[in-house]
């Protein structure tokens, strides 16, 4: 049984730091560190962004429980795929129903183009900072990310997504580069601050929100099967899934320090991220608000690969139909139809004068918002089946905590949901 207390059994691999053990865990290393900080995509730029623009450090104290939420997350889904072999589309599927899962599979798609259309935005806005018209930016941006999926394997495509991990160093750069008081910002990670007014209660939802999402469960699960991971080599995968969650945490702390320390202190307001790029450059100088535009630039093409790739696995998983980068259009059509048709719907609407963009990113954040919740109670039903997960269940101690966590998820997402969905939540969209 997976208790509580076997999940520090990631370092047992790592007792004796061997040449085999060190090759083992480069091999598999990927799945998670790929899934944690593609999520720290435009929109998760914007909102820590605008967390450290509006708030200072007052929100800093929330990175360490969400942290420990997106670890407990992934690491059930990349177990489930290291046991079973099979994705969480098809554990839904089989465990579920057909019917059930077309629904999950529907609002899904909906939830996912939304986003994909938001990581073109992201592109056009920080190209534009160098002076690259999104006429340009787009159209070349969405054909590398076809080729990359379409014409590449799956080593190649991993090897690039894991340079782009390496990329989001920028922003602790431009956060140090900004002077921020050290001792002010360690008392504020350990210290819960509140405040009453709505703005604040949404943006500390949005904070938590935009770091657990469902594509990265169907995402996490696809990848670790496609890779061939199984659970003889899952204390390395799980090494894999914590190091990555950590990773993308730290990025997201140092966005909101940069943020802080400079435009906060200053009292300016910005709406986007490309914005916080743009204040930077007279408070701190060039290199700074460059490294800041860069950074977002690379977030959003790299979550330009994912989305609609992780739309395409987990739909076609569901359906029952053949998926995998490895694959071809002979032998995955409809893998492969679906991965294009989002790229050039999402890049194409970009391109549109006057589209409707910011009311389909609005609808797409309300069905994730009310899609998340069923998504992890289905995960929690599944990784406690004896039948499908044997001996790697969760234990009482693990179980605590990941229910917990659910709870906590579902409580956070219903709030944003319902708050979104009020009279005005679109204005309020506008200045979140």
């Amino acid at each position: 049984m997976f208790t509580g207390i076997s999940l520090f059994k990631f370092l047992k691999p790592l007792k004796s730091v061997t040449p085999r053990n060190i090759m083992l865990f480069l091999a598999i290393l990927g799945p998670g560190i790929i899934t944690a900080n593609v999520d720290n995509d435009a929109g998760g730029i914007t909102t820590y962004s605008l967390a450290g623009a509006n708030y200072g450090n007052d929100l800093l104290w929330t990175m360490l429980p969400t942290t420990i939420a997106l670890v407990v997350v992934q690491e059930m889904c990349a177990r489930m795929g290291a046991v079973t072999g099979k994705g969480l589309a098809d554990l839904i599927r089989e465990s579920f129903g057909v019917k059930v899962t077309f629904y999950v599979m529907i609002a899904l798609l909906l939830t996912n183009m939304g986003n994909s259309i938001s990581e073109f935005a992201g592109i056009a806005a920080s190209l534009e900072i160098f002076g690259i018209s999104k006429y340009i930016s787009v159209p070349i941006s969405a054909i590398v990310v076809w080729l990359l999926i379409v014409k590449g394997s799956y080593k190649t495509v991993e090897k690039v997504f894991l340079v782009a991990c390496m990329v989001y160093v920028a922003y602790p750069i431009a956060a140090v580069m900004a002077g921020p008081k050290w001792d002010i910002i360690l008392k504020a990670s350990v210290t819960p601050t509140f405040r009453s007014d709505s703005a604040f209660t949404m943006t500390m939802i949005g904070l938590v929100g935009t770091t657990i999402a469902p594509w990265m469960q169907f995402y996490q699960q696809s990848a670790v099967v496609e890779k061939g991971i199984t659970a003889e080599q899952y204390a390395f995968t799980r090494l894999d899934v914590i190091f990555g969650c950590i990773m993308a945490i730290v990025v997201a702390f140092f966005i909101v320090v940069a943020c802080a320390a400079t435009i906060n202190v200053q009292g300016l307001k910005v709406e986007t991220a490309a914005d916080a790029a743009m204040a930077l450059k007279p408070l701190v100088g060039r290199h700074a608000s460059t490294l800041f535009a860069f950074g977002l630039f690379n977030a959003s093409l790299f979550a330009a690969c994912i989305l609609p790739l992780s739309t395409a696995f987990y739909i076609c998983e569901g359906m029952g139909w053949e998926s995998g980068v490895d694959k071809d259009f002979e032998r995955a059509p409809q893998f492969f139809w679906l991965f294009t048709v989002i790229i050039i719907i999402s890049a194409g609407l970009i391109l549109i004068p006057n589209a409707p963009l910011l009311k389909i990113m609005f609808i797409s954040q309300v069905v994730n918002g009310a899609m998340l919740p069923f998504i992890l109670i289905f995960m929690q039903i599944l990784v406690n089946d004896h039948k499908l997960m044997g001996r790697f269940v969760n234990g009482p101690i693990f179980n605590i905590v990941a229910w917990l966590t659910v709870v906590i998820m579902i409580v956070m997402t219903l709030v944003m949901t319902l708050d979104m969905a009020l009279p005005g939540a679109i204005k309020g969209l506008l200045t979140f």
